[in-house]
């Protein structure tokens, strides 16, 4: 049986990212005077450059055949077309140099960094369409908030416990804080995406992930000013607890996988009670054929994920103290009195104290679920203030219906 030498297929590899990229470069080169000075053969050859560099010389040749090869570019770019001052293709160049050179090392790595920036340089209008005319002031802001939250304040945050009875780990608390950001981000990507087509019960949908509460505050002030948006304002209250049920299975799951085991048939419950309440007003709302204004704005509240960070630092405090103090029935105490703000904190600073090993899994589910219950009383409310009776009474039925089916969960999972 033959062996092909690791060196050939290294060197194969090499010679595929050049080709890969250069075919996107070559269908973007243009034609006459103006055309770009690099297309598919360069592309090839200086990745191929690379990797021969390195069997050649290793990592100190490689570096002289990238600068040579830069030097080349800065020669091209100065004696060609000034009406293009764009520097994509020449940078891509340049880093593909670098990509034939890690393909002798590892080139899985450098065929998937290569197929990257394939497809980076292949949708440059839909990017440009997207930054400049869709993409808002506002949400770019939000981007890099969130970036800056998760590649500079994460790795600065002290990641050992913390605090009154060691309650506190603030790297913990700012993944959580992350994590209620993206998922925010995601329900207001999924608006803005699915625009009006499906009205009201996606845009709840996707605004639950927000907040649930505020949500069904929301559609109850749009059904009491219309009583034509009573059955998709319905649809979109009830489907928004859909959102509370996967948002409280994905912090757990970052919190603590081994109380998410614990919940899973209690929220497999509650989300299948959810969907089938919903679904019939959703039904009603797709044949009203209501429109929805396009949602824009910001994507997260800043504000809200720190408070939430705070309330969240509260209540591990207080669950510590009161489980100091009573046991088990001081967590109950503490997760119900924090729902009546929100779910997902009590349901944190439970799963937190399992995680750290202060409370077995299976005595987090009373207090999570006496958490999920005071805060349906708080959606209760909301309903019932906010979209006055035809509302509330289609409203609370479905509410109720999910509380109960999560405690039977719990009783018979």
């Amino acid at each position: 049986m033959t062996i092909i030498d690791p060196i050939i297929l290294n060197l194969g590899a090499a010679l595929g990212i050049g080709l890969l990229i250069g075919a996107e470069r070559e269908r973007r080169k243009g034609s006459g005077a103006s055309r770009s000075p690099a297309g598919i053969r360069t592309f090839a050859v200086s990745s191929l450059a690379g990797a021969v560099s390195v069997v050649v010389g290793g990592q100190l040749m490689l570096a002289i055949t990238t600068a040579g090869v830069i030097s080349l570019i800065a020669i091209a770019y100065w004696r060609g077309n000034e009406k293009d001052p764009g520097l994509t293709t020449e940078i891509a160049l340049t880093v593909t140099v670098l990509l034939g050179g890690l393909a002798m090392h590892n080139p899985a790595l450098a065929g998937g960094l290569s197929v990257a920036l394939a497809v980076l340089l292949a949708v440059k209008s839909q990017l440009h369409r997207f930054v400049g005319g869709i993409l808002t002031e506002d949400e770019m802001l939000d981007a890099l908030i969130f970036a800056s939250a998760t590649l500079v304040v994460l790795p600065l945050m002290p990641n050992r416990p913390m605090g009154p009875y060691g309650a506190l780990n603030p790297h913990a608390i700012w993944v959580i804080v992350i994590l209620i950001m993206a998922i925010s981000a995601a329900g207001h990507i999924a608006v803005r995406l699915l625009g009006t087509r499906f009205g009201f019960p996606a845009a709840g949908l996707a605004s639950g992930f927000i907040s649930s509460t505020a949500t069904i505050a929301a559609m109850g002030a749009r059904a009491a000013r219309a009583e034509n948006l009573i059955a998709p304002a319905v649809a979109g209250a009830v489907l928004s607890t859909i959102a509370t049920v996967i948002q409280m299975a994905l912090v757990l799951a970052t919190t603590s996988m081994t109380t998410l085991v614990a919940l899973a048939a209690p929220l497999i419950c509650a989300g299948v009670a959810a969907i089938a309440y919903g679904t019939i007003f959703t039904i009603l709302a797709l044949r009203e054929k209501t429109e929805v204004p396009p949602q824009r704005g910001r994507a997260f509240s800043l504000w809200t994920a720190f408070v939430f960070a705070l309330t969240l630092s509260v209540i591990l405090v207080a669950s510590a103290a009161l489980q100091d103090r009573f046991g088990e029935r001081g967590i109950v105490f503490a997760a119900a009195i924090a729902g009546f703000a929100d779910t997902h904190s009590a349901a944190i600073s439970v799963a937190s104290l399992v995680a750290s090993g202060k409370l077995a899994a299976s005595d987090a589910t009373l207090p999570i679920l006496a958490g999920l219950s005071t805060n349906t009383i708080s959606k209760l409310v909301l309903a019932a203030s906010s979209g006055g009776l035809s509302f509330a009474a289609r409203v609370i039925p479905g509410l109720i219906l999910v509380a109960i089916a999560a405690w039977a969960g719990a009783l018979y999972g």
